[in-house]
């Protein structure tokens, strides 16, 4: 076992924890990345159709273009790959973790965690039939064609229309394999709108809304599965069921964020799944700072750039020393509101928050404390973040809510 000092250590290394790791160490700051990997860059590197970097880089590129323009403004070497973290003691700021070469204990001034999140298996969807192969999540599946060439199967159905799910609609069409079509359980789709046109719309591939799978068929392999309509409590109707053959079943059901290395002494929204953190992407252990997925779940990579640069600045002030405000004013969820970032804020300059509604809305409000901040003329989705800036806060509790308007 060996020990080290850092200033900054960053746990992951996707978009938000290279992002955090070119903010630190353009501050001077020892700082290093652990990616449990061999590579960093996270899904981006399987992630070939372009749509990435309009933001951050004003131009639109694929995710391994995007992960090496961050590459490119990284100037230090201080990436550690095929580190897995086993323990993190917030009492003594030290971060245990396993290496090729064995044990290595980081003694920390401050910490990112920028873990990402993980996919829902099909356990979560709790439908009953056989357990055969032939069934993968849309990450998988992006994987097998994209990075090792191989197609999962001859005749498919995605289950669920997140992003990824739409994505692989199309690039498993464009590969050869017959899509039969999209289920989504929900009355509209779950993922972005221009990915519901590009992906599928443009390639014929139906998009059956209120639907869902039922049983799965097969001996060994998947060779059918049963779909039915839902009502609006997501029960099956009966009457509706309808038997499809296909051996291929992908599953775009959402992602978890993956903070278990630290939920049990940082405190945790319910909603989002992940630390409450303030604008500074601080949480509510004052060393301790979080961005990127592991958080909440972000519709664009630039976002979780975003957030990434922001984390990796303060926590190298905080690792030199800098005081910077308390946040000790909430954001509380009103009406409508899901997920909700950042919760908490010191009220002393401007940043960007995101929100989801709970619910569609044609023509909407936004409302700080019953007064109007926002006002939607178009159509607003639980599928769509949406951002903006807020400045000259009051310092207290801000309720949160969206409203309908004729």
């Amino acid at each position: 076992m060996r020990r080290e000092k850092v200033d900054v250590l960053i746990v992951g290394g996707g978009a938000a924890g290279l992002a955090a790791a070119i903010s630190a160490t353009k501050q001077g700051v020892k700082t290093v990345l652990l990616e449990r990997d061999r590579n960093t860059g996270g899904v981006l590197n399987q992630c070939i159709h372009n749509g990435f970097g309009l933001h951050v880089y004003k131009e639109e590129l694929t995710g391994p273009e995007f992960m090496e323009r961050m590459w490119e403004e990284l100037e230090e070497d201080v990436i550690r790959p095929n580190f897995t973290v086993l323990k993190i003691d917030p009492n003594s700021k030290e971060v245990v973790t396993l290496s090729e070469d064995g044990i290595v204990v980081f003694e920390v001034k401050t910490l990112i965690m920028a873990t990402g999140a993980r996919e829902r298996p099909l356990s979560s969807l709790r439908i009953p039939g056989v357990r055969v192969s032939g069934v993968y999540t849309a990450g998988v599946a992006q994987r097998m064609v994209n990075i090792y060439n191989r197609l999962p199967g001859k005749r498919v159905l995605i289950v669920g229309s997140g992003d990824i799910g739409l994505i692989m609609a199309r690039r498993l069409k464009i590969e050869g394999m017959d899509v039969v079509g999209v289920v989504e359980i929900m009355p509209e789709p779950g993922g972005l709108i221009r990915n519901v046109v590009q992906c599928l719309e443009d390639f014929d591939i139906p998009l059956l809304l209120s639907h869902t799978v039922i049983d799965l068929h097969g001996d060994e392999r998947l060779k059918a599965v049963t779909i039915s309509k839902v009502d609006e409590n997501w029960n099956p109707i009966p009457g509706t069921e309808k038997k499809i053959e296909v051996d291929t079943l992908v599953t775009s059901v959402g992602l978890i964020p993956q903070n278990e290395l630290i939920e049990d002494f940082v405190e945790m929204d319910p909603i989002n799944r992940g630390p409450v953190v303030d604008e500074f992407m601080r949480t509510s252990v004052d060393w301790i700072f979080a961005a990127g997925n592991n958080i909440a779940i972000h519709d664009l990579v630039d976002f979780v750039y975003d957030e990434g640069k922001i984390a990796g600045y303060y926590a190298s002030l905080v690792a030199r020393g800098k005081k910077f405000p308390e946040s000790n004013n909430r954001f509380l969820r009103g009406k409508n509101i899901g997920v909700l970032l950042p919760q908490k804020f010191s009220g002393e300059h401007s940043f960007k928050i995101y929100i989801r509604p709970k619910r569609s809305f044609n023509r909407s409000v936004l409302k700080f404390n019953d007064k109007i901040i926002r006002k939607f003329n178009w159509r607003i989705r639980p599928s769509e973040m949406i951002d903006f800036v807020v400045k000259n806060l009051d310092k207290k509790d801000i309720t949160v809510e969206v409203n309908e308007i004729d």
